[in-house]
């Protein structure tokens, strides 16, 4: 039991990585329009974080401190800057429509308008973050996060053509009425999704809080290459039974009710009640994520005092910047924008910052000043040079990609 409950941090991590609000609505949006065409990007973002977050674990537990404030050390305030400044816009900008999400999911609960719950999730959000342990919070969101098993449930329940699914996913393109340009759009948002900056940090962060050192090493990749698997198969089981649903139909989804409904269809007000649970956990758990994140980079980068290990009072700066980034997202959600457009846009945000983050983690990997004999070997290297040429050819696309398909409307 105690060694389940040890992967929660890797859960928590994962499902608040590949399950947020807007990875709940794109990866059922391009189940609807493509099919099983984009598994392979999954596949390849679960490798990807799980090469970095092995680093990021790896490093915090053998030198005892988090990565962040190990790449001010090593490469300088200047270049941390740049990843400071890139980092928290986009998670600033996540954390509030995460909020949102938990509103959209209270919403499709309670029928009551989202904004109206906005203000209420913010203050539970501020006073969890400020007082309720940090195991506490990564055992309950995290694990029930995995509610969202529902879907793979569902699946076997709906009457699916898995000839043609297996084809879908064997033969990457876009189908008849898309474009390459919308395919190429929605692929980039999905790779940037599945390694978005605040994983690593708040991974990496959280390994401190939890104490670990290096006799933990394995604890770390249990939590990795469990975690994040598991998370990426549950972004999976919503592509799927959106696939099975919607595409036969030609029908599109950009709403949350639209993504319950292969659930609700499978399993009645059952399967309904699981899926909107699963979307409040996953998002509040990401809310979380991210609300925190924003505080560790500030603090690290500065050298403040940090994290939930430490009473409120001797880390008072830290969670004055949470209660910050907090009331920032909610300021950005009282525009009226809607949280899965907002999540959209932030994505492409993401693609771009993507680089500042993972190259700078890469140096960090490979200094024996800090890990000893722990430093990356040829495979964690090989993989990790791959991925940053991913990143980077990710990070030039996005924009011009957002541009000519307009947010990927075609």
């Amino acid at each position: 039991m105690k060694r389940f409950f040890a992967i929660a941090l890797g859960i928590l991590t994962a499902i608040g990585g590949f399950v947020d609000i807007g990875d709940i609505v794109a990866n059922a949006e391009a189940g609807a329009r493509f099919g099983l065409a984009h598994a392979w990007v999954l596949v390849v973002g679960v490798v990807g974080i799980c090469v970095y977050a092995e680093m990021a674990g790896r490093v915090s537990a053998v030198s005892g401190r988090p990565v962040f404030d190990l790449v001010r050390e090593r490469l300088g305030p200047r270049v941390a800057l740049a990843n400071l400044a890139g980092s928290l816009l986009v998670t600033v900008l996540t954390l509030g429509a995460e909020i949102g999400g938990v509103g959209l999911a209270l919403q499709l609960a309670t029928s009551v308008h989202y904004l109206l719950w906005v203000p209420v999730v913010a203050f539970v959000l501020w006073a969890a973050l400020w007082r309720v342990k940090f195991s506490l919070l990564e055992n309950v969101f995290g694990l029930t996060g995995l509610v969202l098993v529902v879907f793979a449930i569902a699946y076997f329940r709906l009457p699916a053509d898995g000839a043609e699914l297996l084809h879908q996913a064997t033969h990457p393109g876009p189908p008849s009425g898309e474009d390459w340009g919308t395919y190429w759009f929605m692929a980039v948002a999905l790779f940037a999704s599945a390694l978005t900056p605040y994983e690593v940090f708040f991974f990496s962060s959280g390994a401190v809080e939890e104490r670990w050192t290096s006799r933990d090493l394995l604890t770390s990749r249990i939590n990795v290459f469990v975690g994040f698997p598991l998370g990426g198969l549950l972004a999976f089981t919503l592509m799927l039974t959106s696939a099975t649903v919607f595409h036969p139909l030609d029908m599109s989804v950009d709403s949350l009710s639209q993504v319950a409904m292969p659930a609700a269809i499978a399993l009645g007000k059952l399967g309904l009640a699981a899926a909107i649970l699963g979307f409040f956990a996953a998002t509040f758990g990401a809310a979380m994520e991210t609300g925190l994140s924003t505080g560790y980079t500030v603090a690290q980068y500065f050298g403040w005092n940090w994290g939930k290990l430490r009473k409120p009072r001797d880390a008072a700066r830290f969670h004055t910047v949470v209660m910050i980034g907090i009331l920032a997202g909610v300021a950005v959600l009282f525009t009226s924008i809607d949280p899965i457009q907002l999540t959209e846009y932030t994505l492409v945000f993401s693609a771009v910052a993507l680089p500042l983050t993972y190259l700078p983690i890469l140096v960090v990997a490979n200094d024996r000043g800090y890990l000893g004999d722990r430093i990356n070997g040829r495979l964690a290297n090989g993989l990790g040079t791959v991925y940053l040429i991913v990143v980077l050819v990710a990070a030039l696309a996005a924009i011009p990609l957002m541009i000519v398909t307009r947010m990927g409307g075609g």
